[in-house]
């Protein structure tokens, strides 16, 4: 959430970022008129409460002196009354101005492209070379059904659209991405997390999917519970309303766990394959620092992210989001997209952003600087990996003309020393 004093002090420099995300001025001066209206109604009622206490002094002087005091109660009970009034007025002032500040997004870095749509994107570096192969290549999907470790049709029977079952050497390829993931993300300083997958209300909004994505998750019906649309969620919150000792930053998590997205408005899109499912696992990665670490911080995530895709000897590019292409809650996003074959295109694999301290003030997670005083974190998240979409860039990238697929050879000890992907009896 973006600093209200801030927008006030600052308020042409907040409507010119936040134009190059889409947020028209008039959304900015709404929220200030109705920002005036609560603050002038703070000082109404706090005058007239002042006033209110120095009648109620007099009331009891009068009464000392066995004087009636009969028509100056009555006029505070009006007052008390008006009082009751201006608060509840004040709540109501509260809670709007609240709502329109939670619906901004963060302040993009001087350093993002510009651009209403995702063209636009600058290309940072470029990793690999690309396959040529002396056969038409085959999707991902296709493979995996002509091997028998991807069951899109099952899937689809037993939970709906996008969905599947891995099987065997299928399953065993996931769980092998994502134990090295794990593996690497630990020696890279990160603490391993087995978070919860499901969150209340008050946790997605600390991340800035509530109020905005209300509509884009599953949420347990009459219950305050919903399932993650990533493992940036429980662990970002892992510290909500705490102050974390300056002394442990920078805090690193990471943590695999599935991810529930509806993918609402993606209709048509990606409808085959691993890309866009409603259910897929992911490694996440989140960090804590001090404002004045956070974008070194960024680079060194996204630096990581590279170095498990060139472990896995998979061809990719790192590119820089848009202003409006990058998340709700980000001032800076990398992006990470692997090479795939068959659609003869990068696709996204990863996402490295910094918030700056724009979730860290939605949660309420400080640290104390070297004056004592509290200041907000800045936090960090990261895909160090979607596993599915490594799966699809692993059997898209290493697949054979006999329809068999090369195992990287940084997973092999993870499959029990396979290998080849062989058909499925």
């Amino acid at each position: 959430m973006l600093d209200l004093k801030m927008i006030r002090q600052e308020t042409d420099f907040v409507k010119e970022k936040l134009a190059t995300r889409g947020i028209k001025a008039e959304e900015i001066d709404e929220l200030l008129a109705l920002d005036q209206q609560r603050r002038d109604l703070i000082v109404k009622s706090e005058g007239m409460k002042a006033t209110r206490n120095q009648v109620s002094d007099e009331i009891s002087q009068l009464k000392r002196n066995k004087e009636s005091a009969n028509d100056k109660i009555a006029e505070m009970q009006k007052v008390s009354k008006d009082i009751k009034a201006l608060d509840e007025e004040l709540v109501e002032l509260e809670v709007k101005v609240q709502d329109k500040t939670s619906r901004l997004p963060n302040i993009p870095n001087d350093n993002v492209p510009i651009g209403l749509t995702e063209e636009g994107s600058v290309e940072l570096r470029k990793w690999g070379d690309i396959r040529h192969f002396d056969f038409k290549p085959k999707s991902h999907w296709e493979i995996g059904e002509d091997l028998g470790i991807l069951d899109f049709e099952r899937g689809a029977k037993v939970s709906g659209s996008r969905f599947l079952y891995y099987v065997g050497q299928g399953a065993r390829l996931e769980r092998a991405l994502y134990n090295f993931f794990l593996d690497q993300n630990q020696e890279a300083g990160f603490k391993e997390v087995l978070p919860p997958y499901m969150v209340n209300a008050a946790s997605m909004y600390g991340t800035g999917q509530f109020p905005k994505f209300t509509e884009d998750v599953y949420k347990l019906e009459d219950e305050d519970e919903i399932l993650i649309p990533t493992a940036e969620v429980p662990l970002v919150n892992y510290y909500r309303d705490e102050v974390i000792p300056a002394e442990k930053l920078p805090v690193r998590f990471t943590a695999l766990s599935p991810a529930f997205r509806s993918e609402a408005g993606s209709a048509g899109k990606d409808t085959r394959g691993l890309i866009r499912l409603h259910q897929f696992n992911k490694v996440e990665m989140v960090q804590f620092t001090k404002p004045e670490d956070s974008w070194e911080a960024l680079e060194m995530m996204t630096n990581h992210a590279e170095e498990l895709l060139k472990l896995l000897g998979i061809p990719y590019h790192v590119i820089t989001l848009t202003t409006s292409d990058m998340s709700f809650t980000a001032a800076m996003t990398h992006d990470l997209e692997v090479w795939l074959p068959f659609q003869d295109r990068y696709r996204e694999i990863s996402s490295c952003s910094n918030t700056t301290d724009f979730q860290a003030r939605r949660a309420h997670i400080q640290y104390r600087d070297e004056n004592g005083k509290l200041q907000y974190v800045n936090a960090l998240n990261g895909s160090g990996l979607a596993v599915g979409r490594a799966v699809a860039a692993i059997l898209e990238n290493y697949q054979n003309e006999d329809g068999t697929v090369t195992i990287p050879e940084v997973l092999r000890p993870y499959m029990g020393g396979a290998e080849i992907i062989t058909k499925e009896d």
